[in-house]
């Protein structure tokens, strides 16, 4: 079977400590911040939630940009990624959701009375959706999806289904590479070089981790309708790890309700890591204009541009 590191019963009161962010469970999982100066108060803060086999140093760019313009941000390394505990494993959609869900509440403690935005990476995305789609969930004041991974099983070809569930109920702890793939999920090269040196970024993924990672995604696409917050959904056309198919079922049932507003946003240069690519740094305009005027044109009209791309 397919095991799933869950967190386990709550022993301490979940704390934000100088570089890591203590869980209920008392699980210390690595902290990364970008904070404005000094002596300017935060006017934002975003919370920012990695993808598959990364870690919370895939904002570091992005954090230093938005730090700058007044948003304090805050990323930590999910469970089984990065430095946390059980590297490589999968610690299951509730545990990631409920980490999600308590940090956040942190965030707003040290922040009170400061809106707090949720921008979710591929696989970050998806927790981020879990997350404020269950029936008690905190309060926020938006929502940022960027290349969300919801590939959910209903969308992937049979064989591809029965190979997965066979293996992860056979061969749980096999790695596999993607070597061979010819997958590319940037036009930056050298951002892709040096992911491929860091050694905190997992480059052999378990099978049981794939396994959870699809349970996650169906959740993600099983809750599309069911967003009720302010939301703001980045995809790249050259994006070639989440298929199109997929992704314009999420945003069919995601636009069903435009109360309160819902913006998509396609970029026509764009890969999965859309917030690294060569152009991220219009992605963060776009963004930092979102969070500033939900309802107004972004400044690269990849809004307009979306409009051309998905179906009628």
């Amino acid at each position: 079977m397919p095991h799933v590191y869950q967190a386990g019963p709550a022993t301490v009161t979940a704390q934000l400590l100088g570089h890591s962010y203590l869980t209920a469970d008392a699980t210390l999982l690595p902290l990364r911040t970008w904070l404005p100066t000094a002596n300017q108060k935060p006017t934002t803060a975003i919370i920012a939630v990695h993808g598959f086999n990364d870690y919370s140093n895939f904002f570091q760019k992005p954090g230093e940009f938005f730090s700058q313009h007044g948003i304090a941000c805050y990323a930590y390394d999910q469970r089984g990624f990065g430095s946390s505990p059980q590297r490589g494993g999968w610690s299951g959609t509730d545990t990631y959701s409920q980490d999600l869900a308590d940090f956040i509440r942190l965030v707003q403690d040290r922040h009170p009375h400061t809106p707090v935005y949720l921008l979710g990476e591929s696989m970050g995305a998806a927790v981020v959706i879990a997350t404020m789609s269950q029936s008690v969930k905190p309060t926020v004041a938006g929502l940022i999806l960027s290349a969300p991974a919801v590939w959910a099983r209903d969308t992937m070809p049979w064989y591809q289904q029965a190979l997965l569930w066979s293996l992860a109920h056979t061969l749980p702890t096999l790695t596999l590479t993607g070597r061979g793939l010819k997958i590319r999920a940037s036009d930056n090269i050298p951002m892709l070089i040096a992911l491929g040196k860091d050694p905190l970024v997992i480059k052999a993924t378990r099978v049981e981790a794939m396994y959870g990672l699809a349970n996650l995604m169906d959740t993600a696409q099983e809750h599309a309708g069911q967003l009720q917050q302010t939301s703001l959904l980045l995809y790249g056309d050259h994006d070639q790890l989440i298929p199109k198919a997929p992704t314009y079922q999420f945003i069919g049932q995601f636009l069903r309700d435009q109360n309160p507003p819902k913006t998509i946003a396609f970029y026509k240069e764009g890969y999965h890591m859309l917030l690294r690519d060569l152009e991220a740094p219009m992605v963060w305009q776009d963004i930092l204009a979102w969070i500033n005027a939900p309802t107004a044109p972004l400044p690269s009209m990849a809004d307009k541009y979306a409009q051309t791309r998905l179906p009628s």
